[in-house]
């Protein structure tokens, strides 16, 4: 069965491309719409309202929820990427991608670096999924000055070290914004209901 337990007990990109090839078709009624999350809205929100414009790449696009969220606020020039086939199968659908391509963020991503004046991340960097070894691949693909907006689960942040790993980045971030947002709505119900994230803003030097 296909659940955020499920999702925040993967180990390694295996496991993760293999439960979201499962979940890909449901994902959006399943999870989103039953658990009314909003971190594709939020992280959106703070792109835009923190200066970002296109070319923009979504990180993790999954099902394209957050590029929807993009593409409903005027932003123009979206990409996406994602481990998952699947689940980017599905994105293209909602026909808001320039151009949708796999992709694993803790590897090496098939863009030229300084390829994007933005980069957004929703649901990425949390359990089970990406740590902040890939805060050094986000910033390689943004040209300087360009905006990234991320969304990391609080417990996530706090496990992994995510503020020593911004620190460690020193001169080469800017403009660094983190503020912590409830990742799902009043519908949500069950155990995670009250989880909350940190929206990271920051602009590559």
């Amino acid at each position: 069965m296909q659940d955020l337990d499920s999702a925040y007990n993967l180990d390694g990109p295996d496991e993760n491309r293999e439960l979201y090839a499962a979940w890909a078709k449901s994902y959006d009624d399943d999870f989103a719409r039953e658990m009314d999350y909003r971190l594709p809205d939020l992280v959106a929100q703070r792109f835009v309202h923190a200066g970002g414009v296109g070319p923009v790449l979504d990180l993790g696009a999954g099902t394209g929820l957050c590029g929807a969220a993009l593409e409903n606020l005027g932003v123009v020039g979206i990409d996406g990427t994602d481990i998952s086939e699947e689940m980017l199968d599905v994105a293209q659908d909602k026909q808001v991608y320039d151009s949708l391509f796999w992709g694993d963020v803790l590897a090496r991503l098939p863009v030229d670096a300084g390829r994007y004046g933005g980069a957004v991340s929703s649901g990425t960097f949390t359990h089970g999924h990406v740590g902040p070894s890939a805060l050094t691949e986000v910033l390689r693909v943004l040209e300087h000055g360009g905006l990234a907006v991320i969304s990391v689960n609080a417990k996530h942040w706090h496990n992994m070290a995510f503020q020593a790993a911004f620190d460690e980045l020193g001169s080469q971030v800017q403009d660094l914004e983190i503020v912590e947002q409830p990742i799902y709505g009043a519908g949500a119900d069950g155990a995670h209901a009250q989880d909350t994230a940190l929206i990271v803003s920051f602009r590559k030097r």
